[in-house]
């Protein structure tokens, strides 16, 4: 078994994420977070177990390597946490595979679920799967879920006990850090900026945003959709309905680019149809925008409906043109939601603290003797 941590000692950490923290959309933004933000800058490191997308000779040779790392890893004593990413259909199959890897090599594993319905996932899969996944829950030191819901899955339907699961919120860094200002009032005659961060499709509620704005052409706004996705078709449906001077698809944007979208930014509407804890809805509250979503996941364990942010329901355009055009005529009521969303932001969605969250979750468990609790 992995060697007990030393009193003050920090645990190293190997976090296992398909495509890295470049290509591993928002679990992979998170993780670029944490090692960023953690003081103890050799503590992590970041494992791609698939590449950029999923191809199958060049993923399988992405999964070896997560898998010779590991190798490496109890080579070298054995205390370094594994701590797997994962969300529903291939993510599950190569988890499956690193936790079995683990569990041969006598290394301590921690999953931490980010799936928008892990409960549906789960129910698709064949018997045999089911209990090989209910397995691997069950034989990690801790799972880390992102609100009730995940968690309700997680002991309801895959059996682990509820003081083995741990909630943890996503979280991103203060962008106002570095000059500590808070976005400060419209002028007369401002043109609302729009943001939009995610897949470009319809779990995002993509059809219904593009029908929504296309009902708001006579009021002042413009739109950026950043995001991966059928890039093509969409830059069409945009045209064809005469938008393409106001709504700009720049497809997959970095970070950098993201953040300086957001800085400009008035409102970001994020309305899904399925979620676990957005980053989208989180980076729209760091930045001080009006934050317009859905009640999916955990959003509404967070947000509070026309205190911090204005949730809409899930497909309905009719319902989000409204609000949107609620949003852009009164520049004052959406000052008021950023400027209560980013206080919310700070006291509980800030970097800093999901960061001591997290080492504290690791070093507690270095610290206590790993149970032998293989299921039958």
């Amino acid at each position: 078994m992995p060697r007990s941590a030393q009193p003050g000692s920090v645990r190293p950490v190997r976090h296992h994420i398909a495509g890295g923290r470049d290509h591993g959309g928002g679990i992979g933004r998170l993780v670029g977070y944490v090692v960023d933000a953690d003081p103890a800058r050799q503590r992590h490191r970041v494992q791609d177990t698939r590449g950029p997308r999923f191809r199958p000779l060049p993923s399988g040779l992405m999964l070896a390597g997560a898998i010779l790392a590991m190798v490496g890893d109890r080579i070298a004593g054995g205390d370094r946490l594994q701590h797997f990413h994962i969300a529903g259909r291939g993510s599950t199959a190569r988890k499956l595979i690193l936790a079995r890897m683990a569990r041969l090599l006598g290394l301590d594993y921690v999953l931490h679920l980010h799936d928008f319905d892990y409960a549906a996932d789960l129910a698709r899969r064949p018997a045999w799967q089911q209990s090989a996944i209910c397995r691997m829950f069950w034989n990690a030191r801790r799972v880390v879920v992102l609100g009730a819901r995940d968690r309700a899955t997680v002991q309801g339907l895959l059996g682990v006990p509820g003081d083995r699961i741990t909630i943890l919120r996503n979280c991103v860094p203060d962008p106002m850090a570095d000059h500590g200002a808070d976005p400060g009032p419209d002028s007369t005659g401002h043109v609302c900026r729009i943001v939009f961060l995610g897949q470009l499709g319809a779990r995002k509620g993509v059809p219904e945003l593009l029908e929504a704005l296309a009902r708001l052409r006579n009021l002042p706004w413009t739109a950026t959709l950043a995001g991966d996705g059928p890039l093509a078709q969409i830059r069409a449906q945009v045209a064809g309905l005469g938008l393409q001077d106001r709504i700009d698809i720049p497809g997959w944007i970095d970070q950098p680019r993201a953040r300086a979208l957001c800085s400009r930014g008035d409102i970001l509407v994020l309305p899904s149809h399925a979620e676990g804890m957005a980053m989208a809805v989180v980076e729209g509250l760091a930045h001080g925008m009006a934050v317009v979503t859905t009640r999916v996941g955990a959003h509404d364990e967070v947000l509070t409906h026309d205190r911090t942010c204005l949730f809409v329901p899930v497909g309905d355009a009719a319902a989000l043109a409204d609000t949107l055009a609620g949003l852009i005529a009164d520049p004052v009521r959406r000052l008021r939601l950023a400027g209560a969303g980013r206080a919310l932001f700070l006291s509980r969605m800030e970097i800093g603290g999901y960061v001591a969250r997290l080492s504290d979750l690791h070093d507690d468990l270095a610290a206590t003797p790993c149970p032998k609790r293989e299921m039958a």
